[in-house]
């Protein structure tokens, strides 16, 4: 029996109507989505308010690792709700007790975690610990990063979009390529485990740009906003120890990567990177909104009290979900699917290249993937304008799928880490059928 159902094209009448309001109330500033209102999900399965059941392969931007409305994660939010909604700073159990789940389940340096509520408030909290430690205001970050849209966020990453037509960004941002081995003009990402030549580059960066007050590195494991971009192995490695040479605090933004994502609990464990500072968002809280940075003791002590806070951060309901979270996570072994699924996918997915001249790349680790379209795949010019055509026509055969990009041309492959091979069976199908079917507008 079939996992989905689509009972005809999209947007079915309720869903039309709705968009139709939603619209006219709410301003439409988000980007291209399948055209469908979601009602329900569970697990991997997501179904509309016209009763269409579609697999869904977005994890709402990678949030839902533990699936949509996992049971044990309503319950545990439920319970809190009925006793507590919020108390600011003063302590309530939740927050004590997520507080010692999560720093358990971190990478062992990094002792100390503090609870916000967005991604893009943990980034901005590691500048400014970053910042505070040191005495210094300089951060090098990279081309295609993001780390938000709030402003100092926003001036830290590396596309233009958070930015454009906003005034001058934050000053004290050092930015320099990050490798793509896909679109690697440079020749540097052949150059393991050294990487000399990308190295001598980024030295040039600094000597070029710095004014002598660098106070660390914000780096994401791989770049998810700008299209899926994994950096060769060993290259983030060869990283932290280029800036711990020269006294500079490394934090890695794993607000997208974690909780099993690539199919290690953290993407930092692939290669044993000793950050300091590591910020921690979507998947912590599964659409329960919550984040935390978590950094050494040492540098969290360069604070005195009342520096740093947050309204929502580590209230009740978020504390519940993250415990219960992580204990989902360890019972039902899903970082170990992650992996295993993840391979099984992968080499499903690289399986249909030849069938689709259009296909230029499959690439990623774990359950997170990227699809990158061109126009011919010797020349690599990217092909924007498939990409809505590949959501439509996925969508209207009952697959969920959302798109990344620097050139707006990757389609993203991040199903919840609860995804059965039954359920990336079926849907894999309905991609190879998608891809076999693609032509040029």
């Amino acid at each position: 029996m079939a996992i989905t159902n689509v009972k005809g094209s999209l947007p079915g009448p309720k869903s039309k109507a709705l968009l139709e309001k939603w619209h006219k109330f709410e301003a439409d500033v988000v980007g291209y989505q399948a055209q469908t209102v979601w009602e329900s999900g569970a697990g991997v399965v997501v179904t509309d308010v016209d009763g269409n059941r579609f697999i869904d392969w977005t994890s709402g931007v990678l949030v839902t690792n533990v699936g949509h409305c996992h049971p044990k994660l309503v319950a545990a939010v439920q319970k809190a709700a009925g006793q507590l909604l919020n108390n600011y700073e003063c302590a309530n159990v939740q927050r004590i007790q997520a507080a010692e789940a999560l720093v358990k389940h971190l990478p062992k340096q990094l002792d100390q975690c503090f609870f916000l509520s967005t991604g893009a408030e943990s980034t901005e909290a590691a500048a400014r610990l970053m910042k505070r430690k040191t005495g210094k205001y300089e951060i090098l970050a990279f081309e295609g990063a993001f780390h938000g849209r709030t402003f100092g966020a926003a001036s830290l990453g590396g596309m233009a979009g958070p930015k454009r037509m906003y005034g001058p960004s934050v000053p004290g941002t050092i930015r320099a390529a990050f490798p793509n081995p896909y679109r690697d003009p440079n020749g540097w990402c052949n150059e393991g485990p050294n990487f000399n030549r990308y190295f001598d580059y980024l030295d040039q960066v600094i000597m070029a740009n710095s004014t002598g007050s660098l106070a660390g590195v914000m780096v994401e494991p791989y770049q998810g906003a700008a299209g899926f971009i994994f950096p060769p192995a060993g290259w983030l490695k060869k990283l932290v120890e280029w800036a711990h040479a020269r006294d500079l605090l490394f934090t890695l933004d794993e607000v997208q990567s974690s909780y099993g994502r690539t199919g290690r609990m953290w993407a930092a464990d692939h290669e044993a990177l000793d950050v300091d500072l590591m910020t921690i968002g979507k998947a912590i809280g599964c659409g329960v909104p919550v984040s935390a940075v978590a950094a050494r003791s040492s540098v969290f002590s360069c604070l005195k009290k009342g520096e740093l806070s947050s309204t929502l951060g580590g209230n009740p309901m978020s504390s519940a979900a993250v415990i219960a979270i992580l204990e989902i996570m360890d019972d039902e072994k899903l970082t170990a699917n992650s992996a295993q699924i993840g391979a099984y996918m992968k080499d499903r997915l690289t399986a249909m290249m030849p069938t689709c001249p259009y296909l230029g790349d499959v690439r990623g680790m774990g359950l997170v993937m990227g699809l990158e379209f061109v126009k011919d795949k010797k020349s690599k010019v990217p092909a924007p304008e498939l990409i809505k055509i590949v959501i439509d026509t996925c969508a209207n055969r009952g697959l969920l799928v959302g798109s990344v990009g620097m050139y707006g041309n990757v389609i993203r492959v991040a199903p919840p880490l609860v995804i059965s091979k039954a359920e990336a069976d079926e849907s894999l199908e309905i991609m190879a059928g998608v891809l076999k079917d693609l032509k040029l507008p």
